[in-house]
């Protein structure tokens, strides 16, 4: 008998179109949310750092980096090889399940755009734009690409030896952000007056808005994740959407409790670390733990921000005190909340699993954070000592928008006393000097 070649299904396939377009849109999301959290002298360089890493990583991810993350398993579970390097045997009848390949490559390029662009949130108002430009694409290829094979490559050891769990990037996306964020904070040092000036979010609408895409990406993130359109899909759907609600609410109530006024910000930064949490556990967890993920997330995070200060790390827009944080308490409760009805078979510690599930979660949360932290720390020194990876003290001064880009966002158009922008002409340094 001869078996027919496989073929994607039209359903799933619309399903996942729609999803890594959810998926994409989500960094210009995240560009807004950061770029309204920062003071207003620096929000273009913000906007800049989010949209270059489409680029950069998408070069690096067609050239080599899906063949090495999802590429035939090298040995040990580690890297894969270079078989589709330049998406080579890749076309259109290619499948990748029920969908054709070449979509599936898009669909995880948009979540390595995304991880990449998170780490700027740490390092925000003092970074060099030129190393970052170095940076990410170099990052992606040693830290994400890794980590993604670790866990969903063929072979990957997370998944298919020590037997761990994450549907939608917990350990790729927000842990390894979380964690390069906190060495690059430790490589570039505080911003000019950390700890005592103020240094307020300058549009708090911006921010709201800049959450709100980054939710509704969020549910192709997820929901995405299940490569179908199917019942799981709408489970994980379901579950980003509550446990983001919760999210909210456990960070209002904090803020409440603490300081007696719940914020604009908190709501925004409380319903993106249940976001945060529940992506791991999305497609693992019934709505019931979802919404515990989410409370738990909100509340705990809401703490974690403070670290900083009592530390004395400079994570600028709390990328270690969200993402971090946030993507270790999903990871972990999947170890106690996850049920067979979602997974399949594996159960967690609160549906009688026992501890052994637990015990793989924290493992591969430890390994996780490690590798991307200790990789990101000997990067960041390096480009510091060749490139020098920290602005100038008159740059973080005037800010990264004039002496960077040759713009400010708020100008509507007028430079220093009321002359007109030269937009083919680079700005001078007494231009500078004016508008400072």
């Amino acid at each position: 008998m001869i078996l027919a070649a496989p073929r994607a299904d039209t359903g799933d396939t619309a399903w996942l179109l729609a999803a890594t377009a959810l998926v994409l849109l989500m960094t210009p999301g995240l560009a807004l949310f950061y770029g309204g959290m920062v003071r207003a002298k620096s929000v273009l360089n913000m906007l800049m750092m989010s949209f270059v890493s489409i680029a950069l990583v998408t070069v690096v991810w067609l050239a080599a980096g899906y063949s090495l993350a999802f590429g035939d398993d090298l040995g040990g579970g580690l890297l894969g090889g270079l078989e589709h390097a330049g998406m080579r045997g890749l076309g259109p009848d290619s499948v990748h399940g029920t969908v054709p390949t070449v979509l599936f490559a898009t669909f995880q390029l948009t979540f390595a755009i995304i991880t990449a662009a998170l780490i700027s949130g740490a390092v925000a108002d003092r970074a060099k734009f030129s190393a970052w430009l170095v940076f990410v694409p170099v990052w992606t290829l040693l830290v994400y690409v890794p980590v993604t094979h670790w866990v969903w490559g063929p072979g990957g050891w997370i998944t298919d030896r020590l037997g761990a769990l994450d549907f939608a990037g917990g350990l790729p996306v927000e842990i390894t952000s979380g964690a390069s964020g906190l060495a690059l904070c430790l490589v570039l040092g505080p911003r000019l007056g950390f700890g005592k000036e103020a240094m307020r979010p300058h549009n708090l609408p911006m921010v709201v808005l800049g959450a709100g895409l980054l939710w509704f990406g969020w549910f192709g993130f997820n929901a995405g994740s299940a490569l179908g359109a199917n019942g799981l899909a709408a489970a994980a759907f379901l579950n980003t959407l509550a446990a983001g609600c919760t999210g909210l609410l456990g960070w209002l109530f904090v803020e409440r409790r603490r300081d007696g006024h719940p914020t604009t910000l908190g709501a925004a930064s409380g319903a993106v670390a249940g976001l945060v949490a529940i992506t791991p556990s999305c497609g693992t967890v019934s709505l019931l733990g979802a919404l515990v993920v989410g409370l738990a997330a909100g509340i705990v995070c809401s703490y974690a921000v403070g670290w900083k200060f009592k530390l004395g790390y400079d994570d600028s827009l709390d990328v270690v005190g969200v993402h971090l944080v946030g993507g270790v308490i999903g990871t972990v409760l999947i170890g106690v909340f996850a049920e067979k009805a979602m997974t399949g078979g594996a159960q967690g510690l609160f549906h009688g699993g026992g501890l052994a599930p637990l015990g793989r979660q924290l493992l591969a949360v430890a390994a996780v954070a490690a590798y991307a932290f200790s990789v990101s720390y000997g990067l960041g020194k390096l480009l510091d000592r060749v490139l020098g990876f920290r602005a100038s003290e008159e740059q973080e001064y005037t800010g990264l928008d004039l002496t960077v880009h040759a713009e400010t966002a708020y100008d509507h158009g007028v430079l220093g006393h009321g002359a007109p922008v030269s937009h083919s002409a680079p700005l001078t340094a007494q231009k500078v000097e004016t508008q400072a």
